[in-house]
């Protein structure tokens, strides 16, 4: 069996690509233009990695591939910022504006007004009234429950409060109700990042059951499908997954270590070193009052250790000030290397021009306060290894799962 018959071949024919592979938008660019271009060139489907980037960045890589990538297939990211809502809604806009018809959707833990206003906007009947929808969504999950949610039709919450904002019709909302909200998801097993550490033998299966029954109950005109992700990176482990009837393959981890990557040459050498217990989990700076963790590589760097620090010293103080004087110290010392105060003054002009809502905040809650001088720091540490700052090297952010070990064993 060749290559392009694995998987599903409506994948195929739907986004018009040779290969049933896919690379993974990485956040902060770290799935580069480049990697996006040559995932193209050979046929396979690549996403650009938006998430943590400003409005400008993306529209900026959105010019590039558009250029570039005439006629061929490529995606773009849209992250779940439960904290800042606002944010979403933007890069929804500007996806609607740029005509960027597919995303991958990733870190959802409910569906959301922009999300759905995506996959609605432009919706129509052809000549032989079938419906329509120009934007695809590619939904990465980890829980059934959020699955369930992409598989059925837009909520019809949203979609009355679509019509009631004049941006859907009531015959579009009505057609809204025959189609899924994703007509694909990946089920994102042990992944690097946001993950929930899943086992792909048992998400799997769990997920086609779940695909089957849908399908039977909405009786979609069109096939939903379930691909995999997580753990993925040698070819024992994608023919596994799709022996266990994955449609496609999603990779990541060993993308970031490709010289096409928007990260540094120190990364790529810490990743080629790798083993399989060479990553831990620590917070998320997006998601970071919520609790949510993220997998990063631990070997070569001590950001494992001082995110979670963080976050124990956020939810045991009300406020910097009631923080101990020993944790106020190694904070300021070895993370911040700066005052407290200094590093607020800078977290707040950043957020005065991405959400100026969060120091509205800020200033009636000094834990919120603390709070956003603590993600700013997390934020950064991925821009530090991104860029290869070297005496940065012990705070690098570098989302990693066990694939990159096994890929080097390999």
């Amino acid at each position: 069996m060749c290559c392009e018959e694995l998987g599903a071949r409506s994948f195929l024919e739907d986004h018009k690509l040779r290969y049933p592979f896919a690379s993974g938008s990485m956040a902060n660019g770290i799935a580069s233009e480049e990697i996006v271009e040559a995932q193209a060139r050979v046929g396979c489907l690549g996403f650009f990695g938006s998430a943590g980037l400003s409005l400008g960045r993306v529209e900026a890589a959105i010019d590039r591939l558009q250029g570039s990538l005439n006629g061929q297939t490529f995606g773009f990211n849209l992250i779940h910022t439960p904290n800042e809502p606002d944010l979403e809604a933007a890069i929804v806009d500007l996806y609607l504006r740029r005509g960027i018809h597919l995303l991958e959707a990733s870190a959802f833990m409910a569906l959301t007004l922009p999300i759905v206003r995506y996959r609605v906007a432009g919706i129509r009947r052809d000549a032989q009234g079938k419906v329509l929808a120009p934007n695809r969504i590619i939904a990465k999950v980890s829980r059934t429950e959020i699955a369930h949610h992409f598989f059925s039709p837009p909520p019809e919450n949203f979609l009355r409060e679509l019509v009631a904002a004049g941006e859907l019709s009531h015959e579009q909302a009505a057609m809204a109700c025959e189609i899924p909200m994703a007509q694909d998801l990946t089920a994102e097993a042990d992944s690097g990042g946001h993950t929930d550490n899943r086992s792909a033998i048992v998400l799997i299966p769990s997920l086609i059951t779940l695909r089957d029954r849908l399908q039977e109950e909405y009786e979609y005109s069109m096939p939903l499908r379930v691909g995999a992700a997580g753990g993925l990176a040698t070819p024992a482990s994608c023919a596994t997954a799709f022996s266990m009837g994955a449609d496609f393959v999603v990779t990541g981890s060993i993308n970031q270590a490709t010289r096409e990557s928007g990260t540094s040459d120190f990364v790529r050498e810490m990743l080629s070193k790798a083993e399989q217990t060479d990553v831990a989990m620590t917070p998320a700076a997006d998601m970071f009052e919520m609790g949510v963790n993220v997998q990063v590589l631990k070997r070569g760097t001590l950001f494992p250790m001082r995110g979670k620090k963080l976050y124990e010293v956020y939810r045991n103080n009300a406020s910097w000030e009631a923080v101990p004087a020993a944790d106020k110290v190694m904070i300021e010392k070895n993370m911040l290397r700066m005052s407290f105060e200094d590093a607020w003054i800078s977290t707040k002009a950043f957020f005065e021009k991405r959400d100026p809502k969060q120091n509205d905040e800020a200033a009636k809650d000094p834990r919120h306060k603390m709070a956003l001088v603590f993600r700013s720091y997390m934020g950064q540490s991925s821009r530090w290894a991104n860029a290869g700052e070297e005496d940065r090297r012990m705070d690098y952010q570098i989302w990693c799962g066990p694939a990159m070990g096994a890929f080097n064993q390999w």
